[in-house]
């Protein structure tokens, strides 16, 4: 059986690393060795990285230092001098609803007042007359404007960390063309989805501010920081394409105008309760009041609450779509807010835990967390104490039919199998996978095979890619329990690798990622189009924060990189590093 197992894990590797997602109904043959199997595999991914150029071109410019393609910060020339978020401003895009209410004309950037109950202040050269953007904190108010116009199911999609860069480098790429320069663009799937009422635009994320001090154990802000944020379009531009005045800027690197940029925290919190605060923060005000996101509140109207990310459970997206916490360091307690534990935060009634929970770090171990996650932290799983873990499954009494990566175990079928119990027997849904703390990267070829970025390459075995749903998978799982619901459910999706690929300055893993949220908002329209409407139905699809990308040479995204041919393979057969590692996703 562990033989059959193994050719069988081998020979679904094959097929993903082909582009090939579609593993349930797939065997091992009898008569084919492991050993052929493997053989095979490896000479299909041998020759196939001969013509991966993105693969190449990534692998150059990490080896050189220098690269006349692209660049990340604010150097030209220079592969990389920036690894951290931007002050850019970042699209967004949205189906059943527009955006007119807070864009173009009535922009918050025009008015004086607005800026100041927002910021709490009035920013420097923040007020612009011309402001077509509005502000990250107007993503909560469409979501409420969809709640008036009664909308059943309200579905938002964040991309972690794709600003328009991100998102055309993926696009060209996918179409071997440049097909746009400027606006909305063509070439995923979100792009040119035209089926309802779609919109596009773009908004500032720039935080309250980027250095406050908080007690974990307490939970208080012991100190505010001072560093504020704004947005001057005389410096970082216009729009999100434009090129920027001043690049180190967006950094909050100009000493005359050192507006901060947000972390995930921080522009979460926008996105889901509507208001700015410090980097770091969960859904607490500057002064570190608790405040109640979007999704507490529609449950208490009945309607379900879902949760999905490729990244950590408890991460600061997927923890501020539910929880509260003064640091987005506190991982195992935003867990038991997202369960429906009691937590630091709300240790005497904790919160009621949403309906369906899907995410990464079950491979995640710590022994000694404490100064980070405060005396309550309790040694093993990083991101999930064991004890939490059982008492929320059925088995044990809990409320949450469970699914975990296991060893053998195909993760979308089991995924999927959990889910169509819990939806039968009307019970909540857990699912707890990972590699690394994430998802496999897909790069940009549609393999699982990363090159490295300024950290040294991951490696998947067979089992890494088949005990691993892919979000598109996580997706489907969790629309298959919330669609039971009578009332309607909010769901929010994270492709948090995004977010990971531009830390690790990696183009590759960057488009493969964005290609893969992109497959898991195709997986939501499919729904919509099958099971629901887009006259009770309303998505959004936007980003938290942008990063510095920037592309200088577009043609290199079709393969033609300043009438160059790529690299040969021998070229860049070698890898360097000492060893896996990952960026924090920030």
């Amino acid at each position: 059986m562990q033989a059959f197992r193994l050719v069988t894990l081998t020979i679904l590797t094959a097929m993903m690393l082909n582009g090939n997602v579609c593993l349930a109904q797939v065997a091992a043959p009898e008569k084919q060795s492991d050993a052929e199997i493997k053989k095979q595999s490896q000479a299909e991914i041998a020759e196939d990285h001969h013509e991966d150029f993105m693969r190449s071109y990534q692998f150059e410019a990490v080896d050189s230092g220098d690269c006349d393609w692209c660049h990340w910060g604010d150097r030209a020339g220079k592969f990389s001098n920036w690894t951290t978020h931007s002050n850019r401003l970042v699209p967004i895009y949205t189906w059943g609803i527009k955006l007119d209410r807070f864009d173009k004309a009535n922009s918050c950037y025009r008015n004086q007042e607005k800026l100041k109950e927002i910021y709490g202040r009035l920013p420097d050269e923040t007020l612009n007359p011309k402001a077509d953007y509005f502000d990250q904190t107007d993503v909560y108010r469409l979501q409420q404007q969809a709640i008036e116009a009664g909308k059943k199911h309200i579905i938002v999609i964040i991309f972690d960390g794709m600003d328009w860069q991100t998102t055309q480098a993926a696009a060209v790429y996918q179409e071997g063309r440049i097909a746009y320069r400027r606006g909305r663009g063509t070439g995923l799937a979100f792009l040119d989805y035209k089926r309802s009422s779609s919109d596009y635009g773009y908004f500032v994320s720039s935080p309250h501010n980027n250095d406050s001090q908080v007690d974990v154990n307490a939970q208080v802000v012991t100190v505010q920081g001072k560093r504020g944020g704004g947005y001057s379009a005389a410096y970082g531009g216009n729009r999100p394409w434009s090129r920027p005045a001043d690049p180190s800027y967006l950094k909050g690197r100009r000493k005359s105008l050192p507006h901060g940029y947000t972390d995930s925290a921080a522009s979460a919190t926008s996105l889901f309760c509507g208001i700015k605060t410090y980097n770091s923060a969960i859904n607490v005000a500057p002064d570190g009041e608790p405040v109640e996101p979007i999704a507490r509140q529609l449950q208490k109207q009945g309607v379900a609450i879902g949760v999905v990310s490729s990244v950590p459970i408890s991460h600061a997206t997927p923890a501020c779509a539910y929880a509260n916490n003064v640091t987005r360091n506190d991982y195992q307690d935003i867990s038991r807010d997202l369960l429906g534990l009691k937590s630091i935060a709300h240790p005497d009634k904790p919160l009621a835990g949403v309906d369906v929970l899907i995410g990464c770090g079950r491979s995640e171990h710590k022994g000694d967390d404490r100064k980070k996650q405060g005396n309550n932290f309790l040694p093993g799983n990083k991101y999930l104490a064991e004890k939490d873990l059982n008492a929320i499954d059925v088995k044990n009494g809990g409320r949450y039919r469970v699914a975990q990566r296991t060893s053998g175990q195909v993760g979308y079928q089991a995924l999927l199998e959990a889910a169509t119990t819990a939806a039968e027997n009307n019970e909540r849904l857990f699912g707890f996978y990972g590699h690394g703390g994430h998802l496999p990267f897909r790069t940009a070829d549609g393999r699982y095979d990363p090159t490295r970025g300024i950290n040294s390459a991951e490696r998947y075995s067979p089992a890494d890619l088949i005990e691993n749903p892919t979000l598109a998978e996580m997706t489907e799982a969790a629309l298959t329990v919330l669609e039971k619901d009578p009332d309607g459910f909010w769901l929010m999706i994270e492709a948090g690798e995004v977010d990971w690929a531009n830390h690790n300055n990696n183009v590759d893993n960057s488009i493969g990622a964005v290609v893969s949220g992109d497959r898991a908002f195709q997986k939501v329209t499919q729904w919509v189009e099958k099971n629901s409407n887009w006259s009770e139905t309303a998505v959004i699809l936007t980003a938290d924060h942008g990063h510095l990308l920037f592309v200088d040479d577009l043609e290199a995204l079709t393969g033609n990189r300043l009438n160059r041919k790529p690299p040969k393979r021998a070229e860049v057969s070698g890898q360097k590093g000492k060893s896996e590692s990952k960026p924090a996703g920030a």
